[in-house]
């Protein structure tokens, strides 16, 4: 079976390196699918996860939030301005940080950042999705 080579980089460092025979990303224009051998191409990303298959039966789940994605024949690379894999998600403080969000959000505050809360709150339920996808 083909595979293509990942590699998942953040300002901190390498998150994964590894092969897959699919990657499906979160873009801008919707979610894409990448085989090996799939033309070149750069977009930008979403929060959103990504799913990294190994084969029919291994999948590795990463929670990406925001960067781009650079596709070549044989090397795909994420980079992203943060990325977590699944199991290193700590779930109850993803939570807390969901509700912290929410209740900024519903408080309707002049002096509080809208902006910055529905992002911290897209990425709390990113992380979320992704820790219960895992396999």
């Amino acid at each position: 079976m083909k595979t293509v080579k990942v590699n998942v980089v953040t300002p901190d460092g390498p998150v994964v390196e590894t092969d897959a025979t699919m990657i499906i990303a979160t873009a801008e224009s919707g979610e894409i699918g990448i085989l090996p051998g799939h033309i070149s191409m750069v977009a930008p990303l979403q929060i959103g996860p990504l799913r990294i298959m190994h084969d029919q039966n291994s999948e590795e789940v990463i929670a990406v939030h925001g960067g781009f994605i650079e596709v070549r024949p044989d090397v795909v690379t994420i980079l992203a301005e943060s990325a977590e894999k699944a199991e290193s998600i700590d779930i109850a403080r993803a939570k807390q940080a969901a509700k912290r969000a929410e209740e900024a959000l519903k408080a309707k505050q002049a002096d509080v950042d809208h902006k910055a809360f529905e992002l911290a709150l897209k990425r709390a339920i990113n992380r979320i999705n992704v820790y219960e996808m895992r396999r």
